[in-house]
């Protein structure tokens, strides 16, 4: 209820200050300048102008006379300019007159040029042989390989093994006393410092695949010859030409497409040239082998392409289940280029060679089975012939 009091309070105490203190926040008012003038009539400025006169401007100016000479100068004539005498005329003497040539010798007679209908024969200019340089880089390319390291590492021999550090080979001398181990000479595989993707190859011309060479026939076994003291001489040629096979190139057309046919769909093995004996391999000794092999194949460094290459390897082995490296071969490809062929072959190479350094477990009593080897590297699924 007292709410009005307050207000009202607070209005009065604020008029009070405002007339107390209201002029202190007041500008001050700017200063004028003022001139102090006079006014005049104009019979008071025409009078004040009167008072002062002005020079006179004279306009009449006398021209002084000329001064003239005492005495004039009497006229002078003039006279002509003297002539000069003519020259006196040069005589000149008369050329001597040349002799009268003698007559030339008489010019020898043209002699009628043979004209005939027939147009002369022109032996054509011989064309220049256009021989196509080839495109060389002003830089040397390094060679490719699937390797990569630090420093680039060249290809070693066919029959060197493939080790991280490099060896050398030690011969036993048969002058040194003492005798050293025999060892076969390393070198760490090829390498470049370049990666070459499959932007940087350059497009073969080769076909994609490759047809499986032909098996050579089986040679027939020597016959021994029947002694001439041999009661019954005439039953030894139908004997021989009985044991001779005859020759069957159809046949042996067939077995070499049947052969093929299984390789690459990943069919039995097949027994080798000239036969095989003992039990054949079980599916788990071949599981064995392939998953053997299956560990050191790495296909990381393989282009897209070659992961899409099936190569079909073949490698023949010792009696301890050793690969001999100077063997492995690469019997056909399918699905890429010759070039994505070769290094999917090379990468196949590498497995078998790191794998079968200590020998691969296989049983001794089917060497005759497992001598010969073909292996199906196909990065989906890798078979074992």
């Amino acid at each position: 209820m007292r709410i009005g009091y307050y207000i009202s309070g607070a209005g009065h105490i604020g008029l009070i200050l405002l007339v107390l203190f209201g002029g202190m926040f007041n500008t001050p008012p700017q200063s004028f300048e003022v001139t102090e003038v006079s006014v005049i009539s104009g019979a008071e400025f025409d009078a004040m102008m009167q008072g002062v006169q002005t020079p006179d401007v004279t306009t009449d100016v006398a021209m002084p006379a000329p001064d003239l000479p005492a005495e004039q100068a009497p006229p002078v004539e003039s006279q002509p300019d003297p002539t000069p005498p003519p020259p006196a005329p040069q005589v000149t003497e008369a050329p001597e007159t040349d002799p009268v040539p003698q007559q030339p010798d008489p010019l020898p007679q043209q002699t009628e040029a043979e004209v005939s209908d027939e147009a002369p024969v022109i032996a054509p200019p011989p064309q220049e042989e256009v021989v196509l340089s080839p495109t060389i880089s002003d830089r040397p390319v390094p060679r490719p390989s699937e390797r990569v390291a630090p420093e680039p590492v060249a290809p070693p021999e066919p029959d060197t093994q493939v080790s991280d550090a490099v060896t050398e080979e030690v011969v036993p001398d048969e002058a040194a006393e003492v005798v050293r181990e025999e060892t076969e000479g390393g070198a760490p595989e090829e390498a470049t410092t370049r990666i070459v993707t499959e932007a940087m190859e350059e497009p073969s011309a080769a076909p994609t695949t490759s047809v499986r060479p032909r098996t050579r026939p089986a040679r027939p076994e020597p016959v021994a010859e029947t002694p001439p003291a041999d009661p019954a001489p005439e039953a030894a040629p139908e004997q021989q030409a009985q044991e001779q096979p005859e020759a069957q190139p159809d046949q042996t057309a067939d077995a070499v497409n049947d052969a093929l046919r299984q390789a690459l769909e990943g069919g039995a093995a097949s027994p080798a040239a000239g036969g095989q004996s003992g039990p054949p391999m079980t599916s788990g000794e071949r599981d064995a082998l392939r998953v053997a092999v299956q560990q050191c194949w790495n296909v990381g460094s393989l282009s897209s392409e070659a992961l899409r290459t099936t190569v079909v390897v073949a490698v023949s082995m010792t009696e301890d289940g050793k690969p001999q490296s100077e063997s492995l071969r690469m019997l056909g490809f399918e699905g890429g280029t010759e070039a994505a062929a070769r290094q999917a072959f090379e990468s196949a190479r590498r497995a078998i060679i790191r794998c079968g350094a200590n020998g691969f477990s296989l049983p001794r009593d089917k060497y005759d089975q497992w001598r010969e080897i073909e292996m199906t590297f196909n990065p989906e699924n890798m078979r074992i012939r």
